[in-house]
């Protein structure tokens, strides 16, 4: 009980902290307020000292931070969220409204997330229910692919194809319901890919469980043990589905800018860059109000899922021993791509002709050149340096911090659910409005959030490998807590933790991308992935390579991580001398025979 008291106290400081940031926002930003709405209401007036003063005492920005946040979360009681800085129209109506487009959106995209990974995993679900899971499991690199092309790229191309040039659905706008399909299309497909490679990952352990083998040799239906092999899944990926809701709907700044959807993201977007603060903090509290009811529902719903064998101790690991998937695909992945990287590497991406501008790949230019006659491979090859080794160095380091967080739950927990309401998108546009943009905004910004997904990961994995009945037996044989976090509970989290954060290798990089796209990392003339996106996305229809040719890179390191982490297994057990012996679990066709 105590424990619990303390957790709901922790839950209350960091969200009453965040909500104070959100609020001190105009008083943290180093540009002035006041010169904001001189230039944005009146720009032939002149900012002098005397007109800048008055404006911000109208603003009330003169009395402090106290007063400043006094003020905005007395505003907010009254249901005032404050007028805008640029246009003195109040905030909440339209707030209210770009949310209300962005919740539909996102329900959307959920739909068609959920139908994609159902795809992505549907082999695994027939084999399972037919009872033909070997140890190596092969294929996914599909669904690597999709999860790595970038939202704003699959954007472009519905809004190009199925839009304008095939006609089929409308590509600008938000007049009704057919509108939502091809943006809720750039969003849940990525979205999908990654659910469908984490729930194709735990299924085997699922459909080797006691429960499916009982349920086999009674003659139950393929299709009703596959039914209960997804709901035994579903709760591991819980968390991670509340991280989606949240980013689909403050994250899809990219989609909504490439569909013109009014939606939260957007408007949030516009009123960063613009320093218009009051559309910023409410559109900021209401993702953190969206991402404490999606933490919520989803805490419930595996509260739900999983009854009271997490209570009890009664549950089966879903992580056992099994031989890597390897192959020769990590190889010649990764030798393709430090072979485009090293290429790239020894040509000048600065070299400007523009005689040559938007060339078709040839042997001069194996994948053409840009708009300003600038070589694409040793753009490509230089962006190396700025993207992968950097989303790389996030990558560790945010699994390093969400494995750690996530062994303590209690303290992790508010945490998480407290950076799940802020997407990397998000957390740019902060960092920029206070800060301004820069280089280091993108690594920042993306760095803040990326180990939240982990440490929900992390927490979910050992709550459940905490119930399972040999960690039970273990701990009645006398095993303290150092030897079964050593031995029992790390061997079985970890690796599919590493797994996960070698598929988010990709989305990291993705995340850089976008910001780069959106114009808040990296500025020209940098070989950065996104900005290199975001230079000749005007030009895909006419010169598709100056697009594709970026995102086969990153679709390439899709491939190369999903391959890699299919390779990551929990080590065989091995018997122990110095603690508790736990045998080790039999495969599937063993316990298929003893059961028959």
């Amino acid at each position: 009980m105590r424990q619990r008291v303390a957790t709901a106290v922790w839950r209350v400081v960091l969200a009453a902290g965040l909500v104070c940031g959100i609020g001190l926002l105009p008083w943290l930003t180093q540009t002035d307020p006041a010169y904001t709405v001189l230039k944005a209401r009146a720009a032939e007036r002149d900012p002098t000292p005397e007109v800048l003063a008055d404006i911000r005492a109208q603003l009330g920005l003169d009395g402090g931070p106290l007063h400043v946040l006094g003020r905005w979360l007395g505003g907010l009681v009254r249901g005032d969220a404050g007028q805008s800085w640029i246009s003195g129209s109040d905030v909440l109506p339209g707030v209210l409204q770009a949310l209300g487009a962005s919740l539909l959106l996102m329900s959307v995209a959920l739909l068609v997330a959920a139908l994609t990974a159902g795809i992505v995993c549907a082999r695994t679900l027939r084999l399972g229910a037919r009872r033909r899971l070997g140890g190596r499991r092969r294929g996914g690199t599909g669904s690597a692919v999709i999860a790595s092309l970038p939202e704003f790229l699959v954007a472009s191309v519905l809004a190009t194809v199925v839009g304008v040039q095939l006609g089929w659905l409308p590509a600008l706008g938000w007049y009704g319901p057919q509108w939502t399909v091809l943006p809720a299309l750039a969003l849940g497909l990525p979205a999908g890919a990654v659910l469908g490679r984490l729930l194709d990952d735990l299924l085997p352990g699922a459909f080797g469980e006691p429960w499916a083998l009982a349920a086999a040799a009674r003659g139950l239906t393929g299709r009703r043990i596959a039914r209960q092999a997804l709901r035994r899944c579903v709760p591991a990926l819980l968390p991670n589905l509340g991280l989606f809701a949240v980013g689909l709907t403050g994250g899809a700044v990219a989609v909504e800018q490439v569909f013109d959807v009014p939606g939260l993201g957007r408007t949030t977007l516009q009123a960063a860059l613009a320093q218009d603060l009051p559309v910023l903090q409410a559109g900021t509290l209401a993702l953190v109000l969206l991402a404490a009811l999606a933490t919520g529902a989803t805490r419930l719903a595996a509260r739900l899922l999983t009854g009271p064998a997490l209570r009890d101790g009664a549950m089966s690991s879903l992580h056992r021993p099994a031989p890597p998937a390897g192959g020769l695909l990590p190889l010649l992945y990764g030798a393709v791509l430090l072979a485009v990287v090293g290429v790239g590497l020894a040509r000048d991406p600065l070299a400007l002709n523009t005689g040559e501008r938007l060339l078709a790949p040839s042997l001069d230019h194996p994948f053409g050149t840009d708009s300003l006659g600038r070589d694409l491979l040793a753009r490509i090859g230089h962006g190396a340096f700025d993207t992968l080794l950097l989303a790389s160095a996030i990558t560790a380091a945010a699994l390093v911090a969400g494995v750690l967080l996530g062994l303590v739950p209690r303290v992790s927990a508010p945490l998480v659910d407290t950076v799940n309401a802020v997407p990397p998108v998000l957390a740019a546009l902060l960092v920029t409005a206070v800060a301004g943009s820069g280089a280091a905004t993108p690594a920042l910004a993306v760095g803040a959030v990326a180990w939240a997904p982990l440490a929900a990961h992390t927490s979910a994995l050992l709550r459940q490998e905490r119930a399972t009945l040999h960690i039970t037996a273990t701990r009645g044989l006398g095993a303290g807590r150092w030897y079964l976090l050593r031995r029992e509970l790390l061997p079985a989290v970890l690796p599919p933790v590493l797994r996960h954060a070698l598929l988010r290798l990709p989305g990291v990089a993705l995340s850089l991308a976008s910001l780069g796209f959106l114009g808040l990392g990296a500025q020209p003339p940098s070989p950065e992935w996104g900005l290199l996106l975001a230079e000749n996305q005007p030009y895909a229809e006419r010169a598709p390579w100056a697009v594709l040719a970026p995102a086969a890179v990153l679709a390439l390191l899709g491939a190369l991580a999903v391959t890699a982490a299919g390779g990551l297994r929990r080590p065989r057990r091995r018997r122990d001398a110095a603690g508790p012996v736990v045998p080790e679990q039999p495969t599937v066709e063993k316990e298929l025979v003893a059961a028959r």
